[in-house]
């Protein structure tokens, strides 16, 4: 067999971090991101080490250009889902790419919309995955709500499960021209109802829609949509569970920085990034 192959998915402090002792271990490593991070959003950073007052911004390029000076790959392309097959496959916009190892270091953001009662109906009828919990709406109403690619991939699950789906883009422009071969709904959502689970969508035009299920799939998946599709453990903080070395509950998949419980740092995020590849390269000598 060739060189194993490790996939880090997110180029933050905790994803190249991840690359750079992987890379120097010989591991062949890529990262997959959408050219995003939590990290951009920093207006200055005056507490890591060496390095400061810089911009949280100017701090993301540096590091993925020193990725980019090792020849480590950073590959622009939307992640939607984790799957399986004797090797792992990231499923992504663009283009698959297999895995012997994964780091999940996309940072833990939910796309939870500002809609009255949501919370309310979470594992009553509003569900974040398509794949866990498809099974349970066969044949019933359901809708997505999304409005790009990552609401595309799940609706594809979902019509094989029901003929009675809808795309609700609560007001959004549609970024995935395929939904429009779906039933869509464009208004923008007042409130969800229900008794006991969730029975109906209220739009702010006063119309309402039956559903028996509502999948959430705004924006892009987070390391924690990700994590469900493939059966690994997260808290109720929505953080996904690691031991000491990063490991998961999945051999193979590790998770690192803003995605695991503790605080939302770079010193936290390098270093379990480092810990991660750390324990990859463990893990690859060790099969």
């Amino acid at each position: 067999m060739g060189m194993k192959e490790l996939v880090i998915i997110g180029a933050g402090p905790a994803g190249v971090s991840a690359a750079l002792y992987a890379k120097r271990a010989n591991i062949d490593v890529k990262i997959v991101s959408m050219d995003k991070s939590s990290l951009s959003k920093a207006h200055m950073i005056e507490n890591y080490y060496g390095v400061g007052p810089i911009s949280g911004e100017e701090l993301y390029q540096k590091g993925k250009e020193q990725a980019k000076a090792l020849d480590i790959p950073i590959i622009d392309d939307e992640v939607l889902s984790l799957e399986f097959n004797g090797r792992f496959d990231v499923i992504g916009k663009k283009d698959r790419y297999s895995a012997d190892a994964i780091v999940l270091a996309l940072g833990s953001y939910r796309n939870v919309p500002p809609i009255k009662g949501i919370k309310n109906y979470e594992g009553k009828g509003v569900s974040y995955c398509a794949v866990c919990d498809g099974f349970f709406y066969r044949k019933k109403k359901v809708a997505v709500l999304g409005n790009g690619a990552y609401a595309l991939h799940e609706a594809e699950y979902l019509k094989n499960l029901t003929d009675d789906l809808y795309i609700l883009t609560n007001g959004l422009d549609i970024e995935a021209d395929d939904l429009k071969g779906y039933d869509l709904k464009t208004q923008k959502i007042a409130s969800l109802g229900g008794e006991d689970k969730i029975e109906a969508v209220i739009f702010e035009d006063g119309s309402k829609l039956e559903v028996d299920g509502l999948f959430i799939a705004l924006g892009s998946a987070g390391s924690a949509d990700l994590a469900r599709k493939i059966g690994i453990m997260i808290d109720e903080q929505n953080k996904i569970i690691v031991d000491e070395n990063m490991r998961t509950n999945i051999p193979g998949i590790y998770a690192a920085g803003d995605d695991t419980k503790g605080m939302l740092q770079v010193a936290k995020a390098v270093y379990e990034g480092a810990q991660a590849a750390t324990d990859v390269i463990k893990y690859f000598k060790d099969k």
